[in-house]
């Protein structure tokens, strides 16, 4: 939980430090955060495909089989991340056609040149991660991700603001220090697998591993549909800031505090549901059918406890819970209204991201393509739209619309998981 809690801290840290430069510089993190978070949570998701192959693997106790899968993700994933950049190029080309603020465009471009950078050493990074996740250790990529945290908080104080000399550079300020910090944590992790004594004996299997058709098509049969599936469920959200943008910037800027918070969420429930993945791959490895069945059940009603835990005090506060972003107060109370949709999908969150995990980890990813395109392309995005405007409820009308996506998502990932 703490290693998925990590992944999203970069945003957090960013959209709390700018929120508090300006409302513009806001609102214009907030839109490029959304659309790159569909590139990154897709590329994250085709890394996943990884770990179920590695716990598989490590139940059977063939150990000396599990290098050649990380030396073979580690190319896939190179590949992957090189798409994704040149997929955010063009969408940064694109940028003027979208319909958005004109104020908001010169502090969206360079900021989202540079996260674009950041988009290949983020996939290496997460080869390394599933491995390391996928042999049960998940405590180094914790550590990594953390200290990499730590560095992106300190370079957005230096950079965002000027302090000790440096220039006040505002929003792309905060993306060169989560460009470096992506930069960090890939050596990092690189160089612990190759330097340390706690990777021997897989570090010695590596050197000698190939590069291989069969290991590639392996790896992108179970990590495409993966990929898909987090995409598309990310689109319901991240496409969202589309319409969220015909409001203005003080809409798009509550939409992002309420999806930096929906994050936090999210990766609470993902964490756990990775360590389902894990377990299950684990289980299936070992031919023990029946208690996959019980690691899922217990995962969700984790999920659910930590659901209740964390949102009534969210509920009670949450008419202050925009202050940490920003004090503008229109954007605080439009925040505030945000948490009653945000509350209500909840349940249907925590039990889609807990079957679609052990999903996972039984490596039957194919059918969860059509159900993520279902629940979040056609139930989803269109009732943000009818929701917002034909209704004419606005930005809490286009929230709204994500109940119906993710319940209907978790109750067929459920079906499928028992069938």
């Amino acid at each position: 939980m703490m290693g998925q809690l990590s992944t999203i801290i970069m945003g957090f840290a960013d959209t709390l430090m700018v929120g508090r430069y300006g409302t513009n510089e806001l609102a214009a993190a907030g839109f490029v955060n959304n659309i790159l978070g569909l590139l990154i949570i897709g590329g994250l998701g085709f890394s996943y495909g990884l770990t179920p192959i590695v716990g598989a693997l490590f139940g059977e106790g063939r150990l000396h089989d599990i290098a050649g899968k990380l030396k073979n993700g580690l190319f896939s994933c190179a590949a992957v991340g090189v798409l994704l950049m040149c997929l955010a190029g063009l969408l940064m080309v694109a940028m003027p056609w979208f319909g958005l603020p004109s104020e908001l465009l010169p502090l969206m471009r360079p900021y989202m040149f540079v996260l674009l950078l950041s988009l290949l050493p983020q996939m290496l990074f997460n080869a390394y991660k599933q491995f390391s996740d996928g042999i049960q250790d998940t405590s180094m990529p914790m550590w990594v991700m953390l200290g990499s945290n730590v560095f992106n908080i300190f370079g957005n104080w230096l950079l965002i603001f000027g302090h000790c000399g440096f220039p006040e550079l505002g929003l792309l300020g905060a993306g060169l220090s989560t460009l470096l910090s992506r930069i960090l944590q890939l050596a990092l992790m690189a160089g612990l697998f190759h330097h340390t004594k706690r990777y021997a004996l897989y570090r010695d299997d590596f050197c000698g591993a190939s590069v291989t058709k069969a290991e590639q098509c392996e790896l992108h049969r179970v990590g495409w549909p993966v990929a898909l599936q987090l995409a598309m469920e990310a689109a319901s959200f991240s496409l969202s800031a589309l319409y969220v943008g015909w409001l203005g910037a003080n809409a798009l800027a509550a939409h992002q505090v309420a999806i930096t918070i929906s994050q936090f969420f999210f990766m609470l429930y993902y964490g756990l549901s990775a360590a389902v993945a894990v377990r299950v791959s684990y289980y299936r490895g070992m031919g023990d059918v029946q208690q996959t069945y019980k690691v899922a059940a217990s995962g969700l009603h984790l999920c659910w406890l930590i659901a209740l835990l964390e949102g009534i005090p969210l509920f009670l506060l949450r008419s202050k819970v925009g202050m940490l972003f920003t004090d503008n107060a229109e954007v605080v109370a439009l925040v505030a209204l945000l948490i009653i949709p945000f509350l209500i999908f909840q349940f249907g969150d925590a039990l889609q991201t807990t079957y679609a995990n052990a999903l996972r980890g039984m490596a039957r990813v194919k059918a969860m393509v059509w159900i993520a395109f279902v629940a979040y392309i056609v139930i989803s995005l269109p009732l943000g739209y009818l929701f917002g405007f034909v209704f004419g409820w606005g930005l809490v009308g286009i929230w709204l619309a994500f109940p119906f996506g993710l319940t209907t998502a978790g109750a067929l990932y459920y079906r499928e998981f028992r069938r």
